[in-house]
């Protein structure tokens, strides 16, 4: 049986803090684990995955860039293991948007994965690296020190407690410890709220031939699509459904719910019961008007509602668009990559996609506060380098 850590009252006092189990977060874990540090990850849900596993957005991208594979490491070893544990079958081609409406579709590679296999591994994968995880565990709260984080209030279960770290890792996808400290962030402005990029409510079918609707000509589809949009069935102009590896099912991303603030408790709490009423009309829909979902069941639904875009700190630098583009070398770049521009219409039924000519890097400026520290030297050595 594979050992897996489990929290308990005596961590009060590490070497690195992740927070926010996700892709990024449990791989930044990992990294920190595996170099002897004392690591702990906190994760406000049961599992690891962030999106992929919550949001049961089960694919992965970027690891490709057109025919080329560009990421590799630690990320790579994650996919090998869940392929090695029957959960994938591998990277493989799939058409972003091909039933789009306005949009050119865009051909990746994506790693296609069971949620509840990935999420058995995730747990033996961070504790090879013997990193100690606590999950169903928020930080609410944080401690400063001349400008500097030196501790982090959590709660779980048990009540609150502090944490201390020597650094610390922002990986939950909200920018909460980040916002906690003061951090300059953007994405929070009155105008903005409102406005953001909408959420999907993903959810899983059963007793699905996908293969049927991926044989259909690129113009039937579009046809499905103006009469799901037309008579009020779906919401935007997608047949969006990745296939669940080893099994019949497969994974929708057609719910689409705008307007709304995820930041706001009580927006959040709407945007989830719109979704579950979203996905009673595609389901009904699809079964009538897909080849291959006639017979389609609902197998479940996310456990939460994904999320494009909340706030994000302001870093030491800002990463544009023309530097992705132009593919702008980095002296710091601490990764690479090769997604695409994907921007979805905030009131609309539309997307934005625009391929990149080649991958991009991402700078480790981008990553660290221009005036709040999470680290005693890091963030002071790149403060005072000239770039």
């Amino acid at each position: 049986m594979t050992g897996v850590k489990y929290g308990k009252r005596a961590f009060e006092e590490f070497d690195v803090v992740v927070a926010g189990g996700g892709p990024s977060g449990l791989i930044a874990a990992t990294a920190a684990g595996r170099l002897g540090t004392k690591t702990l990850l906190i994760e406000r849900e049961g599992f690891l995955g962030g999106m992929g596993t919550a949001g049961m957005v089960a694919q992965f991208f970027g690891f490709f860039h057109k025919e080329s594979q560009v990421v590799r490491g630690i990320p790579e070893e994650f996919t090998e293991q869940i392929k090695k544990a029957g959960g994938s079958n591998g990277f493989e081609r799939y058409v972003m948007m091909e039933a789009g409406l306005s949009t050119t579709p865009i051909v990746l590679f994506g790693f296609p994965f069971n949620p509840e296999i990935a999420k058995i591994v995730a747990d033996e994968f961070v504790a090879a690296a013997g990193v100690h995880i606590l999950f169903h565990t928020q930080v609410v709260g944080v401690s400063m020190e001349n400008n500097r984080v030196t501790r982090i209030v959590i709660e779980g279960i048990g009540g609150r407690r502090e944490i201390s770290a020597k650094t610390i890792v922002d990986a939950t996808g909200d920018a909460v410890i980040a916002k906690r400290a003061g951090v300059e962030v953007m994405g929070e402005e009155e105008g903005f709220r409102k406005v953001r990029m909408p959420l999907t409510l993903v959810f899983r079918l059963t007793d699905v031939d996908l293969p049927r609707l991926r044989a259909l000509p690129r113009e039937r589809k579009k046809e499905i699509v103006r009469k799901g949009l037309q008579e009020g069935w779906i919401p935007w102009e997608s047949l969006g459904f990745f296939g669940v590896p080893g099994t019949n099912d497969a994974i929708c991303l057609m719910g689409r719910i705008s307007g709304l603030d995820s930041l706001n408790d009580e927006d959040l709490s709407k945007a989830e019961i719109i979704g579950r009423q979203q996905a009673k009309s595609i389901i009904e829909f699809i079964r009538g008007e897909v080849p291959g979902f006639e017979r389609c069941k609902l197998g479940g639904i996310a456990p939460r509602v994904g999320i494009r875009e909340t706030r994000r700190i302001v870093g030491l630098y800002t990463l544009t668009d023309q530097d992705m583009f132009e593919s702008r070398p980095f002296k710091d770049a601490v990764s690479l990559s090769s997604g695409y521009l994907d921007i979805h219409d905030h009131e609309g039924t539309g997307i934005l996609l625009r391929e990149l000519d080649n991958p991009f890097e991402i700078p480790m400026r981008c990553m660290l506060p221009a005036a709040v520290e999470g680290s005693s030297l890091l963030g002071a050595r790149f403060q005072q380098r000239e770039w």
